[in-house]
Protein backbone atom coordinates (compact mmCIF):
# COMPACT_ATOMS: atom_id res chain seq x y z
CA UNK A 1 0.00 0.00 0.00
CA UNK A 2 1.52 3.56 -0.88
CA UNK A 3 1.22 6.08 2.02
CA UNK A 4 0.40 9.29 1.83
CA UNK A 5 1.60 11.90 4.70
CA UNK A 6 1.14 15.95 5.17
CA UNK A 7 3.14 17.42 6.83
CA UNK A 8 6.64 17.58 7.33
CA UNK A 9 7.44 18.91 10.50
CA UNK A 10 8.98 16.00 12.81
CA UNK A 11 6.00 14.20 13.61
CA UNK A 12 5.33 13.88 9.66
CA UNK A 13 8.60 12.95 9.02
CA UNK A 14 8.89 10.31 11.14
CA UNK A 15 5.65 8.80 10.45
CA UNK A 16 7.39 8.95 6.60
CA UNK A 17 10.45 7.00 8.03
CA UNK A 18 8.04 4.56 10.19
CA UNK A 19 5.92 3.73 6.97
CA UNK A 20 9.05 3.67 4.79
CA UNK A 21 10.55 1.52 7.27
CA UNK A 22 8.27 -1.34 7.06
CA UNK A 23 8.37 -1.59 3.59
CA UNK A 24 5.64 1.06 1.98
CA UNK A 25 6.61 3.80 -0.51
CA UNK A 26 5.55 6.45 0.98
CA UNK A 27 4.62 10.68 -0.30
CA UNK A 28 5.67 13.09 1.79
CA UNK A 29 4.00 16.81 1.21
CA UNK A 30 4.24 19.54 2.70
CA UNK A 31 3.54 23.28 0.98
CA UNK A 32 6.54 24.80 2.40
CA UNK A 33 9.38 24.20 -0.09
CA UNK A 34 12.42 25.28 2.63
CA UNK A 35 10.56 22.81 5.16
CA UNK A 36 9.93 19.98 3.02
CA UNK A 37 14.10 20.32 1.99
CA UNK A 38 14.99 20.68 5.86
CA UNK A 39 12.83 17.54 6.17
CA UNK A 40 14.84 15.58 3.57
CA UNK A 41 18.52 16.88 4.58
CA UNK A 42 17.24 15.54 8.74
CA UNK A 43 15.98 12.04 7.66
CA UNK A 44 19.36 11.54 5.47
CA UNK A 45 21.10 12.49 9.38
CA UNK A 46 18.96 9.87 11.23
CA UNK A 47 19.63 7.14 8.76
CA UNK A 48 23.19 7.60 8.84
CA UNK A 49 22.99 7.50 12.81
CA UNK A 50 21.26 4.98 12.43
CA UNK A 51 23.96 2.78 10.60
CA UNK A 52 26.39 4.61 12.63
CA UNK A 53 25.05 2.48 15.48
CA UNK A 54 24.67 -0.21 13.96
CA UNK A 55 21.06 -0.52 13.89
CA UNK A 56 20.54 -0.94 10.29
CA UNK A 57 23.08 -1.19 7.14
CA UNK A 58 23.83 1.03 4.64
CA UNK A 59 22.06 -0.37 2.01
CA UNK A 60 18.70 -0.74 4.17
CA UNK A 61 19.68 2.88 5.14
CA UNK A 62 19.68 3.55 0.73
CA UNK A 63 16.19 1.74 0.53
CA UNK A 64 14.20 3.74 3.21
CA UNK A 65 15.14 6.50 1.47
CA UNK A 66 14.28 5.41 -1.80
CA UNK A 67 10.74 4.93 -0.98
CA UNK A 68 9.94 8.15 0.19
CA UNK A 69 9.03 11.22 -2.11
CA UNK A 70 9.09 14.36 -0.73
CA UNK A 71 7.03 16.75 -2.67
CA UNK A 72 5.21 20.36 -2.34
CA UNK A 73 1.77 19.15 -4.05
CA UNK A 74 -0.80 17.12 -2.51
CA UNK A 75 -1.68 16.29 -6.31
CA UNK A 76 0.80 13.12 -5.24
CA UNK A 77 -1.25 11.59 -3.21
CA UNK A 78 -3.19 10.09 -5.96
CA UNK A 79 -2.74 6.08 -5.48
CA UNK A 80 -2.93 6.26 -1.82
CA UNK A 81 -4.62 3.89 0.35
CA UNK A 82 -4.10 6.21 3.62
CA UNK A 83 -3.05 9.29 4.14
CA UNK A 84 -2.05 10.51 7.85
CA UNK A 85 -2.54 14.20 8.34
CA UNK A 86 0.24 15.74 10.56
CA UNK A 87 -0.13 19.54 10.33
CA UNK A 88 -0.66 22.52 12.51
CA UNK A 89 -3.36 21.85 15.28
CA UNK A 90 -6.31 24.03 14.30
CA UNK A 91 -9.66 22.72 13.68
CA UNK A 92 -10.67 25.11 10.60
CA UNK A 93 -7.30 24.38 8.77
CA UNK A 94 -7.73 20.85 9.07
CA UNK A 95 -11.48 20.62 8.07
CA UNK A 96 -10.43 22.74 4.63
CA UNK A 97 -7.29 20.00 4.02
CA UNK A 98 -9.57 16.89 4.40
CA UNK A 99 -12.25 18.38 1.99
CA UNK A 100 -9.52 18.80 -0.61
CA UNK A 101 -7.84 15.33 -0.17
CA UNK A 102 -11.48 13.50 -0.65
CA UNK A 103 -11.18 15.18 -4.06
CA UNK A 104 -7.55 13.22 -5.15
CA UNK A 105 -7.89 10.03 -3.79
CA UNK A 106 -9.78 7.46 -4.76
CA UNK A 107 -13.05 5.80 -2.73
CA UNK A 108 -11.33 3.47 -0.75
CA UNK A 109 -8.61 5.81 0.67
CA UNK A 110 -8.38 6.28 4.38
CA UNK A 111 -8.11 9.33 5.32
CA UNK A 112 -6.31 10.07 9.11
CA UNK A 113 -5.32 12.75 11.42
CA UNK A 114 -2.50 12.60 14.13
CA UNK A 115 -4.29 15.22 16.54
CA UNK A 116 -3.67 15.16 19.76
CA UNK A 117 -7.05 16.49 21.00
CA UNK A 118 -9.29 18.03 18.32
CA UNK A 119 -12.46 16.39 17.75
CA UNK A 120 -11.88 13.59 14.85
CA UNK A 121 -15.47 13.97 14.13
CA UNK A 122 -15.67 17.81 13.69
CA UNK A 123 -12.73 16.95 10.91
CA UNK A 124 -14.66 13.98 9.72
CA UNK A 125 -17.86 16.18 8.56
CA UNK A 126 -15.71 18.16 6.22
CA UNK A 127 -15.72 14.95 3.82
CA UNK A 128 -18.75 13.48 2.04
CA UNK A 129 -17.13 9.98 2.88
CA UNK A 130 -16.67 10.93 6.60
CA UNK A 131 -17.28 6.79 7.12
CA UNK A 132 -13.11 6.63 6.05
CA UNK A 133 -11.64 9.45 8.72
CA UNK A 134 -10.18 8.05 11.91
CA UNK A 135 -7.58 9.20 14.19
CA UNK A 136 -4.69 8.11 14.49
CA UNK A 137 -2.31 9.59 17.16
CA UNK A 138 1.14 8.88 17.08
CA UNK A 139 3.47 9.92 19.88
CA UNK A 140 6.77 11.90 19.63
CA UNK A 141 9.44 10.81 17.92
CA UNK A 142 6.94 8.72 15.77
CA UNK A 143 9.95 6.33 14.90
CA UNK A 144 11.04 5.29 18.74
CA UNK A 145 7.64 5.51 20.58
CA UNK A 146 5.45 2.39 20.37
CA UNK A 147 1.92 4.06 21.34
CA UNK A 148 -0.20 4.96 19.09
CA UNK A 149 -3.93 5.30 19.94
CA UNK A 150 -6.78 4.82 17.57
CA UNK A 151 -9.59 6.96 17.26
CA UNK A 152 -12.85 6.22 15.57
CA UNK A 153 -14.97 9.29 15.21
CA UNK A 154 -18.85 8.67 15.35
CA UNK A 155 -18.98 8.01 11.52
CA UNK A 156 -16.44 5.57 11.30
CA UNK A 157 -17.18 2.62 9.60
CA UNK A 158 -15.74 -0.48 11.51
CA UNK A 159 -14.18 -1.72 8.56
CA UNK A 160 -11.94 1.85 8.87
CA UNK A 161 -11.20 0.90 11.97
CA UNK A 162 -10.17 -2.06 11.28
CA UNK A 163 -7.45 -1.68 8.02
CA UNK A 164 -6.11 1.18 9.98
CA UNK A 165 -5.60 -0.46 13.20
CA UNK A 166 -4.26 -3.70 11.62
CA UNK A 167 -2.15 -2.09 9.21
CA UNK A 168 -0.31 -0.21 12.52
CA UNK A 169 -0.12 -3.02 14.05
CA UNK A 170 1.66 -4.56 11.77
CA UNK A 171 4.35 -1.81 11.73
CA UNK A 172 5.01 -2.93 15.19
CA UNK A 173 3.42 -0.47 16.87
CA UNK A 174 1.50 -1.19 20.29
CA UNK A 175 -2.36 -0.05 19.32
CA UNK A 176 -4.90 1.20 21.86
CA UNK A 177 -8.79 1.90 20.90
CA UNK A 178 -10.04 5.02 22.38
CA UNK A 179 -13.29 7.29 22.12
CA UNK A 180 -13.32 10.64 20.49
CA UNK A 181 -13.14 12.60 23.26
CA UNK A 182 -11.20 15.40 24.32
CA UNK A 183 -7.36 14.35 24.70
CA UNK A 184 -7.97 10.92 23.90
CA UNK A 185 -6.76 8.53 26.59
CA UNK A 186 -3.10 9.93 27.11
CA UNK A 187 -3.82 13.89 26.79
CA UNK A 188 -6.87 13.41 29.17
CA UNK A 189 -5.47 11.05 31.65
CA UNK A 190 -1.83 12.43 32.22
CA UNK A 191 -3.26 16.01 32.96
CA UNK A 192 -3.00 16.04 36.74
CA UNK A 193 0.75 14.97 35.58
CA UNK A 194 1.47 18.62 35.08
CA UNK A 195 -1.65 19.96 36.88
CA UNK A 196 -1.20 19.05 40.24
CA UNK A 197 2.28 19.83 40.49
CA UNK A 198 1.97 23.10 39.40
CA UNK A 199 -0.19 23.39 42.31
CA UNK A 200 1.60 21.97 44.82
CA UNK A 201 4.46 24.72 43.27
CA UNK A 202 1.84 27.59 43.70
CA UNK A 203 1.03 26.36 47.16
CA UNK A 204 4.95 27.44 48.25
CA UNK A 205 4.56 23.27 49.47
CA UNK A 206 8.25 22.72 47.00
CA UNK A 207 10.40 23.92 43.95
CA UNK A 208 10.32 22.75 40.54
CA UNK A 209 13.57 21.09 40.96
CA UNK A 210 12.30 19.39 44.70
CA UNK A 211 8.66 18.18 42.61
CA UNK A 212 10.33 17.17 40.26
CA UNK A 213 13.26 14.72 42.29
CA UNK A 214 9.96 13.20 44.08
CA UNK A 215 8.64 11.87 40.75
CA UNK A 216 11.29 10.52 39.20
CA UNK A 217 13.15 9.17 42.36
CA UNK A 218 10.37 8.23 44.81
CA UNK A 219 8.08 8.04 42.23
CA UNK A 220 9.78 6.25 39.53
CA UNK A 221 8.54 8.12 36.59
CA UNK A 222 11.63 8.40 33.92
CA UNK A 223 10.98 12.63 34.22
CA UNK A 224 9.50 14.45 36.68
CA UNK A 225 6.81 17.19 35.10
CA UNK A 226 8.71 20.37 34.82
CA UNK A 227 11.39 18.85 32.53
CA UNK A 228 8.79 16.85 31.32
CA UNK A 229 7.19 20.58 30.20
CA UNK A 230 10.74 22.41 29.25
CA UNK A 231 10.84 19.32 26.64
CA UNK A 232 7.67 18.93 25.56
CA UNK A 233 7.50 22.85 25.04
CA UNK A 234 5.21 25.46 27.61
CA UNK A 235 3.36 26.81 24.58
CA UNK A 236 2.75 23.24 23.62
CA UNK A 237 1.81 21.79 26.78
CA UNK A 238 -0.28 24.47 27.98
CA UNK A 239 -2.12 24.73 24.71
CA UNK A 240 -3.52 21.14 25.26
CA UNK A 241 -4.51 22.03 28.67
CA UNK A 242 -6.61 24.69 27.36
CA UNK A 243 -8.50 22.96 24.84
CA UNK A 244 -9.10 20.34 27.22
CA UNK A 245 -10.26 22.17 29.81
CA UNK A 246 -12.81 24.18 27.16
CA UNK A 247 -13.61 21.02 26.02
CA UNK A 248 -14.93 19.70 29.17
CA UNK A 249 -17.08 22.81 29.48
CA UNK A 250 -14.40 24.40 31.98
CA UNK A 251 -14.47 20.83 34.20
CA UNK A 252 -12.38 22.46 37.49
CA UNK A 253 -10.45 18.52 36.83
CA UNK A 254 -8.90 20.30 33.76
CA UNK A 255 -7.99 23.90 35.22
CA UNK A 256 -4.85 25.54 33.40
CA UNK A 257 -2.44 27.23 35.89
CA UNK A 258 -1.57 30.30 36.36
CA UNK A 259 1.80 29.99 36.45
CA UNK A 260 2.02 27.71 32.86
CA UNK A 261 0.65 30.61 31.35
CA UNK A 262 3.46 33.32 32.58
CA UNK A 263 6.14 31.19 31.66
CA UNK A 264 4.56 30.59 28.27
CA UNK A 265 3.87 34.29 27.64
CA UNK A 266 6.69 35.57 29.01
CA UNK A 267 8.20 32.91 25.78
CA UNK A 268 9.95 30.72 28.60
CA UNK A 269 8.96 27.26 26.67
CA UNK A 270 11.59 25.13 27.66
CA UNK A 271 14.64 23.89 26.17
CA UNK A 272 14.29 25.29 22.49
CA UNK A 273 13.96 28.92 23.96
CA UNK A 274 17.04 28.28 26.22
CA UNK A 275 14.37 29.34 29.31
CA UNK A 276 11.67 27.60 30.85
CA UNK A 277 11.08 26.26 34.34
CA UNK A 278 14.74 25.70 34.51
CA UNK A 279 17.44 27.83 32.99
CA UNK A 280 19.03 25.88 30.15
CA UNK A 281 22.01 28.90 29.33
CA UNK A 282 25.26 27.71 29.17
CA UNK A 283 26.20 29.15 32.53
CA UNK A 284 23.17 28.90 34.58
CA UNK A 285 23.33 27.13 37.74
CA UNK A 286 21.81 23.85 38.07
CA UNK A 287 18.63 24.34 40.47
CA UNK A 288 18.86 21.24 43.16
CA UNK A 289 16.71 19.53 45.06
CA UNK A 290 15.36 19.83 48.86
CA UNK A 291 16.19 15.74 49.69
CA UNK A 292 13.33 15.24 52.55
CA UNK A 293 11.46 11.94 51.79
CA UNK A 294 8.70 12.65 53.72
CA UNK A 295 7.59 15.94 51.76
CA UNK A 296 8.53 13.98 48.84
CA UNK A 297 6.59 11.13 49.08
CA UNK A 298 3.73 13.71 49.94
CA UNK A 299 4.04 15.10 46.45
CA UNK A 300 4.12 11.78 44.78
CA UNK A 301 1.24 10.39 46.60
CA UNK A 302 -1.14 13.35 45.76
CA UNK A 303 -0.02 13.28 42.07
CA UNK A 304 -0.14 9.78 41.88
CA UNK A 305 -4.04 9.31 43.13
CA UNK A 306 -5.27 12.10 40.50
CA UNK A 307 -3.48 10.36 38.18
CA UNK A 308 -5.46 7.22 39.04
CA UNK A 309 -8.40 8.98 39.68
CA UNK A 310 -8.57 10.29 35.86
CA UNK A 311 -8.02 6.69 34.75
CA UNK A 312 -10.80 5.44 36.96
CA UNK A 313 -13.05 7.82 35.11
CA UNK A 314 -11.87 7.32 31.96
CA UNK A 315 -13.16 3.63 32.33
CA UNK A 316 -16.33 4.75 34.29
CA UNK A 317 -17.20 7.00 30.66
CA UNK A 318 -16.15 3.97 28.45
CA UNK A 319 -13.18 5.73 26.88
CA UNK A 320 -11.31 3.04 26.69
CA UNK A 321 -10.94 -0.55 28.19
CA UNK A 322 -8.69 -1.43 31.65
CA UNK A 323 -6.51 -2.76 29.30
CA UNK A 324 -5.52 -0.05 26.62
CA UNK A 325 -5.67 2.72 29.55
CA UNK A 326 -2.58 0.81 31.52
CA UNK A 327 -1.33 0.30 27.96
CA UNK A 328 -1.63 3.71 26.75
CA UNK A 329 0.33 4.78 29.25
CA UNK A 330 3.06 2.95 29.86
CA UNK A 331 3.56 2.72 26.20
CA UNK A 332 2.97 6.53 25.53
CA UNK A 333 3.96 8.40 28.07
CA UNK A 334 6.57 5.77 29.92
CA UNK A 335 4.89 6.09 33.17
CA UNK A 336 6.34 2.72 35.53
CA UNK A 337 2.88 1.09 35.99
CA UNK A 338 -0.30 1.29 34.06
CA UNK A 339 -2.33 3.74 36.73
CA UNK A 340 -4.87 1.15 37.19
CA UNK A 341 -2.98 -1.36 38.15
CA UNK A 342 -1.05 0.67 40.06
CA UNK A 343 -4.39 1.56 42.06
CA UNK A 344 -4.73 -1.83 43.03
CA UNK A 345 -1.45 -1.93 44.43
CA UNK A 346 -2.12 0.92 46.40
CA UNK A 347 -5.59 -0.03 47.42
CA UNK A 348 -8.62 1.69 46.07
CA UNK A 349 -9.28 2.40 49.78
CA UNK A 350 -6.24 4.21 49.80
CA UNK A 351 -6.57 5.91 47.09
CA UNK A 352 -10.26 7.14 47.93
CA UNK A 353 -9.59 8.13 50.88
CA UNK A 354 -6.39 10.44 49.94
CA UNK A 355 -8.45 12.10 46.86
CA UNK A 356 -10.99 13.13 49.73
CA UNK A 357 -9.05 14.31 52.30
CA UNK A 358 -8.07 16.80 49.32
CA UNK A 359 -11.59 17.25 48.14
CA UNK A 360 -12.02 18.16 52.43
CA UNK A 361 -9.11 20.32 52.67
CA UNK A 362 -9.62 22.19 49.02
CA UNK A 363 -13.25 22.11 48.60
CA UNK A 364 -12.94 22.14 44.63
CA UNK A 365 -14.52 19.73 42.65
CA UNK A 366 -11.14 19.18 40.73
CA UNK A 367 -10.67 16.26 43.89
CA UNK A 368 -14.14 14.86 42.85
CA UNK A 369 -13.68 11.07 43.13
CA UNK A 370 -14.93 9.06 40.18
CA UNK A 371 -18.29 7.57 40.40
CA UNK A 372 -16.61 3.75 39.36
CA UNK A 373 -14.07 4.29 41.97
CA UNK A 374 -16.59 4.71 44.90
CA UNK A 375 -18.56 1.79 43.82
CA UNK A 376 -15.53 -0.58 43.17
CA UNK A 377 -14.66 0.47 46.65
CA UNK A 378 -18.00 -0.64 48.68
CA UNK A 379 -17.93 -3.48 46.35
CA UNK A 380 -14.31 -4.74 47.00
CA UNK A 381 -13.30 -5.56 43.48
CA UNK A 382 -10.26 -4.84 41.63
CA UNK A 383 -9.16 -3.59 38.15
CA UNK A 384 -6.71 -6.65 37.36
CA UNK A 385 -8.08 -10.03 38.10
Amino acid sequence: MKIGVLGSGAMGSGIAQVAATNGHNVVLVDTDEEAINNARGKLQKILARLVEKGRIDESTSELIFSRIEFTTTNKQFVGCGLIIEAIVERLDVKKIVFSELENIVGNECILATNTSSLSVASIAAACDKSERVIGLHFFNPAPLMPLVEVIPAVQTSESTVKLARDLIDSWGKVTVLTKDTPGFIVNRVARPFYGEALKIYEEGIADFATIDWAMTELGGFRMGPFTLMDFIGNDINYSVTESVFSAFYYDPRYRPSLTQKRYSEAGWHGRKTGRGYYNYSENAVKSEPSINKVVGQEIVDRIVVMLINEAVDALFLNIATTEDLDLAMTKGVNYPKGLLSWADEIGLNVVLKRLEALQDLYGDDRYRPSPLMKRMVISGTKFIN
